[in-house]
């Protein structure tokens, strides 16, 4: 299944409400990081419009490319559980940096 992308005025609207330390034009052009936002402290609204206008394919990729600090443990099991990504218990570890 293809990914979808989301289009301009949706990542502005989602980027204007979820990302303060940029521009919503700034945040707009780093997709992913304004998609983990809201996936990340979205309300329910805005969590069940984002999965509409993305995809879950899209919503998966995001969460499998996930960067260190991006989600919440909570955000991380709901959304591993909601993409069906991870059963009961079997939520993979989130990002962590690693000292080698």
């Amino acid at each position: 299944m293809a990914v979808r992308k989301l289009d301009r005025d949706s990542l502005s609207f989602f980027a204007k409400k979820y990302v303060w330390r940029k521009s919503e034009e700034e945040a707009a052009e780093q997709p992913e990081r304004v998609i983990a936002q809201v996936m990340n402290i979205g309300d329910f609204d805005d969590v069940q419009a984002l999965e509409m206008l993305a995809g879950t394919e899209l919503l998966k990729k995001i969460l499998n490319e996930a960067e260190i600090g991006q989600f919440s443990p909570r955000s991380w099991s709901y959304w591993h559980y909601r993409l069906d990504l991870a059963a009961v218990d079997e939520v993979p570890a989130m990002p962590a940096r690693r000292l080698d």
